[in-house]
């Protein structure tokens, strides 16, 4: 139904709830390929994935049925964070162990003239830059690499980026500019250039 493509995520979301399957049918059709690019990006398995991206509507779907889901025109961000946190479940059944979070830094990064003046976006818009700095993200501690996939692969702002991930706009910042500085730094030791113009 074409009417259905007008309409926005949360229109959509209220016509699933009162019983419109075309309505879900929509969502899934403008987030699955998307969503499914996240999560195998995560788990490197299309198997696992695939079970990840089920779970992830199936998750989806009750929340929604059972009236939990808070309209803010943000379904793809929420879509996003139940699929990263089924990722990090299945990570901590496979490891058993717990998450560990390595944010606390001995200063205050933000704060510091030298790494926050640097031109993150300027440097990473042509299509090569994306293509090296995707081969530089595999080397990054898991948080850096997911905040720039979500930046640079995902169009995701940082406001969406943070609320998908769970951790302040300032740690997600953070998380970037850290990334930033280990890219340059491996970007130097194999000569690439991250540099546009």
């Amino acid at each position: 139904m074409e009417l259905l493509k007008t309409l926005t995520d949360d229109q959509l979301v209220e016509m699933y709830v009162q019983g419109s399957g075309e309505a879900f049918d929509e969502l899934l059709a403008r987030y699955q390929e998307k969503l499914f690019t996240y999560i195998l990006y995560n788990v490197h398995s299309e198997d696992e994935a695939n079970d990840i991206f089920q779970e992830t509507f199936v998750r989806a779907i009750v929340t929604l049925q059972q009236g939990r889901y808070t309209a803010s025109g943000k379904f793809y961000a929420w879509l996003v964070r139940i699929a990263r946190n089924q990722i990090i479940d299945q990570y901590r059944q496979i490891r058993g162990e717990n998450t560990i979070s390595n944010d606390e830094a001995s200063y205050d990064l933000l704060n510091n003239a030298a790494v926050a003046d640097l031109p993150v976006e300027s440097q990473m818009v042509t299509e090569q830059t994306l293509r090296d700095v995707r081969r530089l993200m595999d080397h990054l501690p898991d948080t850096q690499r997911e905040v720039v996939f979500l930046r640079f692969f995902q169009d995701m702002s940082f406001k969406e980026i943070a609320e998908t991930t769970g951790v302040g706009i300032n740690t997600a910042l953070g998380r970037m500019r850290y990334a930033v500085l280990n890219m340059r730094r491996m970007a130097e030791e194999h000569h690439i250039s991250l540099y546009t113009g």
